[in-house]
């Protein structure tokens, strides 16, 4: 299978082409004007010319099988300026507009497009258990999510089957957000965020590869698709077997009102934030979690 991927440099993206080019997949990572790669050339793939603002693509794109778009500045990264906004928005939205215009300009389509999405789709919800077929919520990441996800599905009319990837909270010793959660339990200072009732809904690197890989080869998933284990769990339940895990103490919550003062909007967003999600899409097509379990998970990803 010859694969298009951008956003190739990114924690899943990196390890998404990895893994298909082992098996023997012809990956082809899209590489923006200002991206910088390994110079190592992959023997079983090479780097596409990708200008999301043109919307050049390369012509070593064409005969691919199918895209997956992992695209979009870090989330987590600095403050939430005006500025930031728009590129969180622009790095997203525009870019997977201007990947599906792109695509409609080949005269051989991809079969299938994977979209990445968030669950930030959903907004703060409390306890609510959320699935896929859940409506959306409010704020700044849902709105993201909604408008994201629509360009994605646009590729539908082209005969393009779409899968629009929600990630919950991608767990990785190498990157992500959990060398950043252990960081103070390490330090002795970690501890629950908040009052620790809201929810989490995570996914073991190794699945969140493995399940996109899934949807490349199973062509009765489409649409919305929570990548997140079956097992969400709240804030300080999570951060109970974290530090158990770490062999450290929990003993230094993080105050809600210390937080936004010190991240401002991203503390409510990411933080704070309740989200019980289930992937109700995978489970009816017959996926197996490899860490559906967050202990075995941890011990695994941290050991």
């Amino acid at each position: 299978m010859k694969v298009l991927v951008t956003g190739s440099t990114g924690l899943v993206g990196n390890a998404l082409v990895n893994d298909l080019r082992r098996a023997g997949n012809i990956v082809c990572r899209l590489v923006r004007p200002d991206t910088r790669v390994d110079s190592h050339a992959a023997p079983a793939g090479f780097d596409v010319r990708w200008n999301p603002a043109t919307g050049e693509l390369g012509g070593a794109a064409v005969g691919a099988d199918a895209v997956v778009n992992l695209g979009g500045a870090s989330i987590g990264e600095g403050r939430w300026t005006d500025a930031r906004k728009t590129l969180l928005r622009t790095s997203r939205v525009d870019s997977t507009a201007a990947l599906v215009k792109a695509l409609a300009k080949m005269a051989a389509r991809p079969r299938v497009l994977i979209s990445a999405s968030a669950i930030g789709y959903y907004g703060d919800r409390g306890d609510e258990v959320l699935t896929e077929q859940s409506a959306p919520g409010s704020g700044f990441l849902s709105g993201i999510a909604k408008d994201w996800e629509a360009e994605a599905r646009k590729a539908e009319v082209l005969g393009i089957r779409v899968v629009l990837a929600r990630f919950g909270v991608v767990l990785a010793k190498q990157g992500g957000a959990l060398p950043k959660m252990a960081q103070p339990f390490r330090l002795g200072v970690g501890g629950r965020i908040g009052n620790g009732q809201q929810w989490m809904s995570w996914v073991a690197l190794e699945d969140a590869v493995a399940i996109l890989k899934f949807a490349l080869e199973n062509g009765d998933l489409r649409g919305p698709v929570n990548i997140v284990s079956s097992e969400p769990i709240r804030n300080a339940d999570f951060t109970s077997v974290l530090a158990k895990a770490l062999r450290r103490p929990a003993l230094f919550p993080a105050p809600a009102f210390a937080l936004r003062l010190a991240l401002g909007e991203i503390a409510d967003a990411l933080l704070l934030s309740s989200q019980r999600v289930v992937p109700d899409a995978l489970l009816r097509t017959g996926y197996r979690f490899a860490q559906d379990e967050l202990p075995a998970a941890l011990a695994s990803i941290l050991y």
